[in-house]
């Protein structure tokens, strides 16, 4: 029987636990009472054993008592959204648990048996946490929620400190989630994280299962900075030694799973790793003073590289240049100018035969794992693979760092999650909370 020794990654993603362990006297009397809902000593026993169990931080008594009144009013406001949930959603939310302590339910609730937390506990944990997540979903979901492009720029750059710290050399297997296929694809991603141990059988595994780009070179990634993964990816691979193979890791619309074959500790984000947006608007008359003008003109009315499209309506094509590409690859000249520069700034300070360059900085970030050239697009031709194999999606995988959909996708998980935490604040300070 494995030991719990992942378990405390299960925690990163959840908050509480409830529900009853051995008898004992008094077990039943109420411990805490949350809106006339009776919190009692036997669950709260149990949650100080589970949180033991997992090795939780500070104290697990009062770390306890606040996640059982927290896992109340979540369950009291879905209660009242008239939310509920299907056993096949509580079994699923079951499975998802244990994967990210790489174990299959039973292997899970056996493990926790030993150290004496029931089943029903985790039953009921499980069901807590679905009913809130479809809370937050149904109440902020939808419209509410806008991520605009200038937010995706600000948290791919270089100064959000995209591509900092650590480095990770990785093997990946992307699996899409389909609606009518989710049970089955987490069902695989459980098998591939107990069988695809070595190099090999993961890369075969890549080439016959992944919708990643990777899939060709049998999942295999350059150097990337830990920092392109998304956070539920990141906090898994900083604690896995080479050669190890990750639990099933969900991402909204995929499953993941890697497989870590190298890490340096990096630090500051090297010139080469960075890659740069920027646009060359040409005036025509060099550095006349008509020139200098119309570029005086052109910078009142733009604030974003976007905004020059506007202003280049009309005019010849090869009058607006734009180009995203590593630093290396610069021309000296732009390189040494765009150096001085901040986002959306611009210079005037070139010249192109009898043009004056209008230079702006759309972005500076430093996303792109080594070795690939975000120049070259990503191939999507179908493939002469087995029956099943999914179809090459480009905003799938991490091989270039994370697409614009994916940071959308984690920009609008930290909407949803401070809404979230403020709503349960707001549901704390409006309970009635009675210690006996």
């Amino acid at each position: 029987m494995r030991k719990i020794t992942l378990l405390s990654l299960a925690l990163a993603a959840v908050t509480a636990l409830g529900g009853p362990v051995a008898a004992q006297s008094g077990q039943f009397s109420p411990a805490v009472i949350v809106n006339d809902s009776v919190i009692t000593q036997y669950e709260l026993d149990q949650r100080i054993l589970f949180l033991q169990l997992l090795r939780a931080p500070g104290d697990p008594a009062e770390e306890a008592r606040k996640g059982l009144i927290d896992d109340r009013l979540r369950s009291q406001a879905a209660e009242q959204m008239d939310i509920s949930l299907t056993a096949e959603q509580i079994q699923t939310g079951m499975a998802e648990f244990a994967s990210r302590a790489n174990l299959e339910t039973e292997q899970f609730l056996e493990a926790i048996g030993q150290g004496g937390v029931s089943p029903e506990s985790f039953r009921d944990f499980v069901s807590s946490g679905l009913a809130w997540r479809e809370v937050v979903r149904t109440r902020f979901g939808g419209p509410r929620i806008t991520i605009t492009d200038a937010e995706i720029d600000r948290a791919m750059s270089v100064v959000a400190q995209r591509g900092s710290g650590p480095r990770v050399l990785l093997s990946e297997i992307i699996l899409p989630l389909e609606p009518t296929t989710a049970a089955d694809t987490r069902d695989l991603a459980l098998e591939l994280a107990e069988t695809v141990r070595s190099e090999t059988a993961f890369a075969n595994a890549a080439r016959t299962y992944s919708a990643a780009p990777s899939r060709d070179q049998g999942g295999q990634l350059g150097w990337m900075p830990l920092t392109n993964l998304p956070p539920q990816a990141r906090q898994v691979v900083a604690q896995m030694g080479n050669g190890q193979v990750s639990p099933p890791i969900p991402l909204g619309n995929a499953i993941a799973l890697f497989r870590l074959r190298g890490i340096q500790q990096g630090g500051e984000i090297a010139a080469s790793n960075i890659t740069l947006d920027y646009a060359q608007y040409l005036i025509p008359g060099g550095r006349s003073a008509e020139a200098l003008a119309e570029a005086e003109r052109v910078r009142g009315k733009v604030d974003t590289c976007d905004d020059l499209y506007k202003v280049a309506r009309g005019k010849p094509a090869e009058q607006l240049l734009r180009d995203t590409m590593p630093a290396s690859r610069v021309p000296a000249d732009i390189a040494a100018e765009l150096a001085r520069m901040d986002r959306n700034d611009t210079s005037v300070a070139l010249t192109r035969g009898n043009a004056l360059v209008f230079l702006m900085l759309c972005n500076r970030s430093a996303t792109i794992a080594e070795g690939t050239d975000p120049t070259v697009p990503v191939t999507v031709a179908a493939e002469d693979l087995p029956e099943g194999t999914p179809a090459i999606n480009p905003e799938l995988g991490f091989g270039r760092g994370p697409s614009r959909a994916q940071i959308r996708e984690e920009l609008t998980n930290q909407r949803l999650a401070g809404l979230a935490e403020g709503y349960l604040a707001e549901l704390r300070a409006n309970a009635i909370i009675i210690t006996p």
